[in-house]
C-alpha cells in the first residue's frame, strides 16, 4: 500500500509540476514602471499631412520629440481591479516598442477602444496596431513614426489587417484585389505578395472582434518568417516569407525583431501582454502553409 501512495504522490508532483510550468512559459511583458519598454514619439499629425517632415509656420522643419520623452504620458500604466492596464492616448503619433529583439514566439493580449480620438483621424475609424519584426530607426514609415516592420491592424472593424510598413514586404493568403476593392485574406487562396508599390495592405478574412466596449483577444504567431493573426481565437489571416527590400531591389528575409505598439489618434487600451517562445510552429496551425 506504501507503495502505491509513493508512485501515486509522484505522478500528482509530476503533473503539478508540468502544469508550472507550462504557466511559466508565458513572459508577461507589461508593469507598473514599463520596464520591458521604450518610446518614441513623432508629431502631433494634421489634417492635411503629405508624407513630409511637417515645418513650422516659418517652414523650418520641426524635430520629432523623439526616443523616451514621454512627458505628456501618452503611454502610462492603470493600475484596475482587474490588473495592469496599458493605456495608450494616442493624442501624438508614436510608439511603445520592447527593448528586446523576438523571434519564433506567441504573443497574446487583449485591447479595447477609449473614447478620445485627434486630429488627423476624428472623423475615421479609431486606429492602432502591433508592427512585429520592427528593425533599424523608428520614423521610417510614411508617418514618421514607426520602425520598418509588418503591421497586425488594430482598428475599429479591421482588427487582424495588415499593412506593410516602410519597405517591408511579405505573402498573403488572399483574394486579389480588383479596381477599388482590397485585397481579402482567405486560409484556403493562394499566397499573394504585399509590398511598396503594388498590393500593400490586406483585409482580414472576416470581422472576429468583440461588441463595442468589451475586451478583444489578439494574438500573433510567428515561425521562421511565417506569422498567423488571430482575433478571438479565429484566424484572421496568414502570413508567410516575411523579408524587406533594399533600395537596389534586394530582398532580405525578416524574421526577427522588436514588437510595436502603435500611438495613431485614438484612444486605447490594452492588457494581459504575454509572450512565449516557440520551437516549432503549432500543429493547429501547421497546415494552414
Amino acid at each position: 500500500m506504501k507503495h502505491i501512495y509513493l508512485i501515486v504522490s509522484v505522478l500528482l508532483s509530476f503533473f503539478l509540476f508540468s502544469s508550472m510550468q507550462k504557466k511559466e512559459e508565458w513572459t508577461f511583458l507589461l508593469d507598473k514602471n514599463l520596464s520591458q519598454w521604450d518610446t518614441y514619439l513623432s508629431y502631433r499629425h494634421q489634417i492635411g499631412y503629405n508624407g513630409k517632415i511637417p515645418t513650422d509656420a516659418s517652414g523650418v522643419a520641426i524635430k520629432p520629440i523623439g526616443y523616451n520623452q514621454d512627458s505628456t504620458h501618452v503611454f502610462s500604466v492603470l493600475s484596475q481591479p482587474e490588473g495592469l492596464i496599458l493605456k495608450v492616448s494616442g493624442e501624438i503619433y508614436g510608439c511603445l516598442f520592447t527593448k528586446k529583439t523576438y523571434k519564433n514566439y506567441h504573443l497574446k493580449l487583449q485591447v479595447k477602444w477609449g473614447q478620445a480620438k485627434y486630429n488627423p483621424r476624428k472623423d475615421k475609424l479609431r486606429d492602432s496596431g502591433i508592427l512585429y519584426h520592427s528593425n533599424g530607426e523608428a520614423g521610417a514609415d510614411y508617418w514618421r513614426s514607426w520602425m520598418l516592420s509588418q503591421e497586425f491592424q488594430i482598428m475599429e472593424g479591421h482588427n487582424g489587417d495588415f499593412w506593410c510598413q516602410a519597405n517591408s514586404a511579405i505573402d498573403i493568403r488572399a483574394f486579389p484585389s480588383e479596381g477599388v476593392m482590397n485585397c481579402t485574406a482567405d486560409s484556403k487562396q493562394p499566397f499573394i505578395t504585399f509590398k511598396s508599390g503594388g498590393d500593400y495592405y490586406c483585409k482580414r478574412s472576416a470581422n472576429f472582434e468583440s461588441p463595442s466596449g468589451e475586451w478583444t483577444t489578439l494574438e500573433l504567431i510567428c515561425f521562421e518568417g511565417k506569422s498567423i493573426h488571430l482575433v478571438n481565437g479565429h484566424v484572421a489571416m496568414v502570413l508567410q516569407n516575411s523579408r524587406y527590400i533594399t533600395p537596389e531591389g534586394k530582398e532580405i528575409p525578416m524574421t526577427s525583431g522588436k514588437i510595436q505598439l502603435q500611438s495613431e489618434a485614438a484612444e486605447v487600451y490594452f492588457k494581459d501582454i504575454k509572450i512565449k517562445p516557440l520551437t516549432i510552429l503549432p500543429q493547429a496551425y501547421a497546415s494552414l502553409f
